[in-house]
């Protein structure tokens, strides 16, 4: 998930089988600098798209 919010502009979720888009999240970077996945992983916007989506992941552990 950190790869596809750092490379991607936009991300999107799907519900469990049988598959359907739960939500579309652009993703969009306030940067000084080129954005890099790197750059992407420093910005402060970033924790804020991870803990979103993966609030949005029905994942039972």
């Amino acid at each position: 998930m950190a790869e596809a919010i750092s490379m991607a502009d936009r991300v999107i979720v799907l519900t469990n089988r049988p598959a359907s888009v739960k939500s579309i999240h652009e993703i969009k970077f306030t940067l000084d600098t080129k954005r890099t996945p790197l750059s992407s992983r420093e910005a402060p916007e970033f924790k804020d798209y991870f803990q979103g989506i993966w609030k949005e992941l029905d994942i039972h552990v």
